[in-house]
């Protein structure tokens, strides 16, 4: 089962990891729209061949992409108002009405605006006959698997006020006898049909545009979903619940030096037997959906396929949770069979053992190197000097991390002594610079880095979330002046230099 980023056709290629949410936008959060055509542009102009992005799925309390109601569906608030003007289904006054240029996304004043102006949209694609169309009917038909008990979900969590699902009326809550209901909720489950397609086929021609550059999509699929989600409601089999449909145990980190109780995520943990038994029925279907929308998929929290940490439901910290196996060879085996050319990057990143590096090594599937985590050890094998081989993915830094001018400020002791030692000085650039050089000019047959590292951001200006703190993540949205012949040609420099550049 090996693969290989050569495999891939990758050797010695670049990447920006640029979240949809921060491109720029009038109307409040990043798009399918312009921004996101000239962000393809700008990877053009630098040389740079790949896009990694965060999880496109809807987000919900908290605002996390890694907490969605949804693992198979798209954020609607990522559908272009520009593009649905161009067509007629918003006017000129109706767009004014949205504006929101600030450079934080507010999520509050979006679930409170966004879904309005939606509808609308809706109304006159219905009025103008556009759900009668073949394109239309197509999408259904090939989503149906999902796409019908996703559409009955949000109409149910509409008529129940978007409260969770286990508090619905029995009728609802089990979603066999739900679905008998769904002729009273055919209109609201027509608008969610509709925010779809109208999301795969904004995202599908902005996908289009990039591989007529010889751009290469990295998408990401978180390893968890929410416990209020349509995944849970509709096969609750699927997770260890209890008979109140309330997780049994759930997901989390065990305590460390930065975070003395661990880290409480709250996500249900699979029920891996009856999954193994089954033959993975519900991993193919959302590894399927996730290669409708990526070239490359980055699995989330890769060493939980080998072992995970669950804690006891209603604990107040993740103090008293424990590890247990999870047969992710089985899984991985399985996913290679039915999808022979899938392209997976491994996140084995936090607390690795023997176990993980045994299911990464089986696997083939290239790791990932963060620079950030190098310093601390005199060998450490984030190191681009101790890498076994050119089959991983080097960062300098990461979305859950600290920007990396930000890292480079504030690194002192032994580990500033290590990165003065071993990341080369380059005249006339910045240390931080200097760190991205380091990544891109180590062996890793792909290098990726952050944007707000190429902008050279602190925290205070381009952190994207920082674990274990609810509030202000995800939020970071990137300046619509970025894109400067300056910053272009630096990129360009180094992409160079480093030789990752056009081949």
């Amino acid at each position: 089962m090996k693969t290989s980023l050569k495999n891939f056709g990758f050797k010695r290629k670049s990447g920006i990891l640029m979240p949809i949410s921060s491109l720029p936008s009038p109307y409040g959060i990043g798009s399918f729209g312009k921004g996101a055509y000239d962000f393809v542009d700008f990877l053009v102009e630098t040389g740079i061949k790949c896009w990694q992005v965060l999880p496109l799925n809807p987000t919900s309390y908290g605002d996390s992409p890694y907490q969605s109601p949804a693992s198979v569906a798209g954020n609607p608030y990522f559908i272009d108002l520009d593009i649905l003007r161009k067509r007629g289904l918003l006017t000129k006054d109706e767009l004014s009405e949205n504006v929101n240029k600030s450079l934080r996304v507010d999520y509050g004043w979006l679930f409170n605006t966004r879904y309005t102006v939606l509808r609308k949209a809706y109304s006159r694609f219905k009025e103008g006959g556009g759900d009668k169309s073949r394109e239309y009917r197509s999408f259904l038909k090939k989503n149906s698997q999902w796409l019908s008990d996703y559409s009955l979900f949000m109409a149910l969590k509409v008529h129940y006020n978007y409260c969770a699902w286990t508090n619905w009326d029995s009728v609802h809550r089990d979603v066999a006898e739900a679905r008998l209901h769904r002729d009273e909720f055919s209109a609201e489950c027509g608008f969610w049909e509709w925010v779809q397609f109208e999301f795969d086929l904004q995202w599908q021609t902005l996908v289009t545009y990039a591989h007529s550059f010889g751009i290469v999509i990295i998408g990401d699929m978180p390893i968890y979903v929410a416990h209020d989600s349509m995944d849970v409601w509709c096969a609750p089999e699927q997770f260890l619940l209890d008979g109140e449909f309330n997780p049994a145990v759930v997901a989390g980190c065990p305590p460390d030096g930065f975070s003395p109780d661990g880290q409480l995520w709250g996500n249900p943990i699979y029920n891996w037997a009856l999954m193994e038994k089954d033959g993975f029925s519900w991993w193919c279907k959302r590894v399927g959906q996730s290669f409708r929308m990526y070239d490359i998929l980055r699995i989330d929290h890769f060493r939980g396929f080998a072992g995970y940490y669950n804690v006891p439901y209603g604990e107040a910290t993740a103090r008293n949770g424990k590890w247990d196996s999870a047969p992710g060879i089985q899984l991985f085996r399985t996913i290679k069979e039915k999808f022979p050319k899938a392209k997976i990057i491994a996140e084995d990143l936090g607390f690795i053992t023997d176990d993980v590096r045994e299911l990464l090594s089986d696997s083939g599937f290239p790791g990932m190197k963060m620079l950030q985590f190098a310093f601390y050890d005199d060998n450490s094998e984030y190191l681009p000097r101790t890498y076994a081989n050119a089959n991983c993915v080097c960062y300098p830094g990461s979305h859950d991390a600290d920007c990396v001018k930000t890292w480079c400020k504030n690194i002192s002791g032994p580990a500033r002594r290590r990165f003065n030692k071993e990341c080369p000085r380059h005249k006339g650039q910045s240390r931080a610079y200097d760190l991205l050089e380091f990544a891109l000019a180590s062996p890793a047959n792909l290098a990726v880095v952050p944007m707000q590292d190429y902008l050279e951001l602190t925290n205070d200006e381009g952190r994207m979330n920082t674990p274990s703190v609810a509030e202000g993540n995800w939020t970071w949205r990137v300046s619509p002046r970025y894109r400067t012949a300056t910053l272009t040609e630096k990129i360009k420099s180094i992409i160079t230099r480093t030789n990752r550049g056009v081949k």
